[in-house]
């Protein structure tokens, strides 16, 4: 069954539908909170929140931009939602650790979670669903609720930052 008859069924109240996209949607979602927020349980509950927003809200979707737009939407939401209420700090160390668990390459993911550690949260948000997710800018735009320019400026001073911390790690 294709998404769309699966997002009519779900909307209509069927579970097995909305399961069906939960499966498909569920582990790109945690690993994106997983690195925005460096921790895995902590991710697994936002993930969770967020699919269950979604199925409150199943109804509203409008397919005015994808499902997973709208479901990552409701991620973002969900954790900066959180993090204004807890104002948790994640170290390098901390995210470092939980995306070793999750990569292979072990000096590779060390490196590159300690250099997301020094981007700030808007242009993390955006190199990781550019980069991890292969999301186009206007998708970001869409999740981030902000201009396409924006997004690409975001990326952009992402890049540059990235870059020089690789650098002057060598």
């Amino acid at each position: 069954m294709n998404e769309t008859a699966l997002i009519v069924r779900a909307s209509l109240g069927d579970r097995e539908a909305f399961g069906a996209l939960v499966k498909t949607y569920q582990s790109p979602l945690r690993r994106f909170l997983l690195c925005l927020c460096g921790d895995a349980e902590r991710s697994n509950d936002l993930a969770q929140e967020t699919f269950i927003k979604a199925w409150l809200n199943i109804s509203s979707f409008r397919a005015a931009s994808r499902f997973s737009t709208w479901l990552y939407r409701i991620a973002y939401n969900t954790f900066y939602d959180e993090n204004r209420t807890r104002k948790i700090t994640v170290d390098a160390d901390t995210l470092a650790n939980h995306l070793t668990a999750a990569t292979r390459d072990i000096d590779r993911s060390l490196d590159f979670a300690k250099a997301l550690s020094i981007l700030q949260g808007n242009e993390k948000t955006a190199m990781l669903l550019f980069y991890m997710e292969d999301f186009t800018f206007v998708k970001i735009a869409a999740v981030m609720s902000c201009p396409v320019g924006t997004v690409k400026s975001l990326i952009f001073r992402g890049k540059e930052k990235l870059a020089a911390y690789f650098k002057n790690e060598k």
